[in-house]
């Protein structure tokens, strides 16, 4: 795993690695409406979780987008997950950049709201629902600067080096 962030007091850092290993108080699953897990991120979690997840999933039922619901973590290293929905892109034109900002900050006040400390973040929105990566890293990043006073530390886990450049070059932006 590798965690890289030029501004040591900030409590973001971002992570080229597997969101389902991460020790922190929360993972936010990169979830659909109908929490019923599903490929990429959503699928790995759950896979990780274990069927108790799911199960606890089945009973909440729905989440609406720019949304984000909680539980238990299964057989992951964290406490809780928090499953947030974000949009699928249609062009930029139909909400998106509120619906995703929705998602982050509903997670954020979400594990606020429980008193957690530690928290990771996939890049939502950017898999099958398509939102372009550099414009959801400004999202992300946006959030996590505005929640940082709340936590300890703040991940951003991407998948691959080309993501984690992205989300870099927006924090050196940002210090500079």
């Amino acid at each position: 795993m590798q965690i890289k962030n030029k501004k040591s007091s900030s409590p973001i850092r971002i992570v080229r690695g597997d969101i389902t290993i991460m020790e922190v108080d929360a993972v936010v699953n990169a979830a659909n409406s109908q929490l019923k897990g599903g490929g990429g991120v959503d699928g790995a979690i759950h896979r990780a979780a274990g069927p108790g997840v799911m199960e606890e999933c089945r009973g909440i039922g729905k989440c609406p987008t720019g949304k984000a619901v909680v539980t238990n973590a299964g057989s992951l290293k964290a406490k809780k997950i928090i499953h947030a929905v974000g949009p699928v892109w249609r062009g930029g034109n139909a909400n998106e950049e509120t619906l995703l900002r929705s998602a982050y900050e509903t997670s954020f006040e979400a594990a606020v709201r429980l008193g957690l400390k530690t928290i990771a973040f996939p890049a939502i929105g950017t898999g099958v629902y398509g939102y372009p990566k550099e414009a959801a890293a400004r999202i992300a990043l946006a959030a996590g600067n505005k929640y940082a006073p709340h936590f300890d530390r703040i991940y951003f886990v991407c998948f691959s080096d080309p993501d984690v450049a992205v989300y870099e070059s927006l924090l050196n932006q940002a210090d500079g």
